[in-house]
């Protein structure tokens, strides 16, 4: 009975999968602190500036906030412990890190809660995105605009487990616009007003009519509010990323009208005759397509990357999420699915005409081949911006698509490093410069996203070395051959995540959602 239940929720619409169960209040034992005083030991730091990892350094934290960074003494030689901060009076805690390697708490500029029928408890997702380093979550949106509202109130409060929330909304969303439509730009900046009152941090934007676009951004821009936009192919024939920008967008997520903005012989994408856009393999399937309508380092590819720069514009290109069309059986059969993937979300990935990104009808070997094509292009161009200085942040959109919440976000570090970025790169990319986004709107310097004394204590402890190999980040570490037994073994995985100064076992919370995986699987009868 169970598994037929299962098997109708997957019936449903994509709109249903709003419905999610709020987190449980935090527990005892749930994470230590904030302490009066807390210092971690002799780590080796990566402060997220794009400046290389140096230490041995003690770090203090009092209550949640950075206070001093201590050089202790240099690499290979005995600390004279006579020097080091001590501990103080109060609520203190010393973790050693000696060895260790800190950096700042991952911000994951793109993310949704779940909801039924893939994973209908909020408590799993947020475990997975704290046990994977994500201390700064920007949901676009996490869910229904009241139901985010409440748990972004709680986890400042810090009141369950969860990242640090910024809550983005579809405009026209609300109980109080339920029976309302945004039909024209008076309609669009009321909703901005409304919207900004009841306390959402800026709008995901989609494929608007351009004068509603032009309404809504400068209204948001007026009251500090953030935007960002999915410029949904359907759109992108009336407003391009450039377009947009030039309107006063701070930020494209996704790629597109990216590539609709340096077309050489087109003005839109020459789809298919027989198209139909409601068919998702072919709007998954075609788009890859566009990888040969630019031309790399040409006129119209430098033009746009300058614009950007002039108008410091950010690219969250969350490359991870569309990664299955290039190997979907890689994305299939990924370490983590095992232990750490809901059966109802794995349900909701597998080919399916009804739940959203679960477009794998026929797909072959041609689109593999088109999508990895299109991605040496994108990656070209990403690398491009960055090294004129562009901004380029940190985005999964996790929950579709075969990428699993926390995991997806480690991956996209990974495709960051194969589009040309160093790993300091990489991890600036996901840190200082995914807060400049966020800050950006209220005029306001960074309040975390680098360590350094004045800032949140946001920082995640991993025992290995992100820089040599980023899959360290990942719950499940990395594979590597012990020479000395003979022996494979998983390396890595973050021990500690640290958000407002509250330590929490990163391990531990994979067992939880381990144990929530397990209990479902039971229920099912799997």
């Amino acid at each position: 009975m169970k598994k037929l239940l299962f098997a109708a929720l997957l019936l449903l619409p994509i709109l249903m999968c709003a419905q999610t169960i709020g987190a449980p209040d935090r527990k005892p034992g749930e994470g230590e602190g904030p302490f009066d005083r807390l210092i971690i030991r002799g780590a080796i730091l990566i402060d997220g500036t794009g400046g290389p990892a140096s230490g041995p350094v003690d770090i203090i934290v009092e209550d949640n906030k950075i206070v001093d960074i201590a050089r202790v003494g240099v690499p290979k030689v005995a600390i004279d412990n006579s020097k080091r901060p001590k501990l103080g009076n109060g609520k203190t805690k010393e973790i050693d890190a000696t060895g260790k390697y800190v950096m700042p708490g991952l911000i994951d500029l793109h993310v949704h809660t779940g909801g039924t029928p893939k994973a209908p408890e909020a408590e799993y997702v947020y475990k997975l995105w704290m046990a994977n380093g994500i201390t700064t979550v920007r949901g676009v949106p996490f869910a229904d605009m009241e139901w985010s509202l409440k748990e972004k109130k709680r986890s400042a409060k810090n009141e369950i487990v969860a990242p640090r929330m910024v809550s983005f909304h579809r405009i026209g969303t609300g109980k109080e616009w339920e029976d309302r439509k945004i039909l024209t730009p008076e309609d669009g900046r009321e909703w901005v007003r409304y919207a900004n009152k009841k306390g959402v941090d800026g709008l995901k934007l989609g494929a608007h009519r351009p004068a509603i676009m032009e309404a809504v951004l400068d209204e948001a821009n007026s009251l500090g509010m953030g935007s960002t936009a999915h410029l949904a192919q359907s759109g992108v024939a009336q407003m391009n990323a450039i377009d947009a920008a030039r309107l006063g967008l701070t930020s494209i997520t996704h790629f597109y009208g990216l590539f609709e903005s340096m077309y050489e012989n087109n003005d839109i994408q020459p789809w298919p005759v027989d198209i139909n856009y409601g068919d998702e393999q072919h709007r998954f399937g075609q788009v890859a397509r566009q990888w040969n309508l630019v031309e790399p380092g040409g006129e119209k590819w430098n033009s746009l990357l300058d614009e950007f720069i002039e108008l410091d514009f950010y690219i969250n290109p969350t490359m991870t999420i569309y990664s299955a069309g290039r190997d979907v059986m890689r994305a299939r059969n990924a370490d983590w699915h095992k232990n750490y993937t809901l059966p109802s979300l794995m349900d909701f990935f597998s080919p399916s005409r009804t739940s959203h990104g679960a477009y794998w009808f026929d797909w072959t070997t041609e689109d593999e081949v088109a999508w990895k094509k299109y991605y040496q292009v994108w990656m070209k161009f990403l690398n491009d911006y960055k090294n004129r200085g562009g901004k380029v942040t940190l985005g999964s959109d996790s929950g579709f698509i075969y990428q699993t919440y926390g995991f997806g976000t480690i991956l996209e570090l990974e495709m960051l490093q194969e589009a040309g970025f160093h790993p300091l790169e990489v991890i600036r990319s996901a840190t200082m410069h995914s807060a400049e986004e966020i800050f950006k709107p209220l005029k306001k310097p960074i309040e975390y996203g680098v360590i350094r004394p004045g800032l949140l204590a946001d920082m995640i402890i991993v025992d290995e070395n992100p820089l040599q190999n980023l899959k360290v980040l990942y719950g499940t570490g990395a594979v590597r051959l012990n020479d000395e037994t003979a022996e494979v073994e998983r390396v890595g995985g973050i021990e500690y995540t640290i958000k407002d100064g509250i330590v929490y076992d990163a391990k531990k919370l994979l067992k939880d959602v381990e144990a929530m995986v397990n209990k479902q699987k039971e229920e099912r009868g799997e």
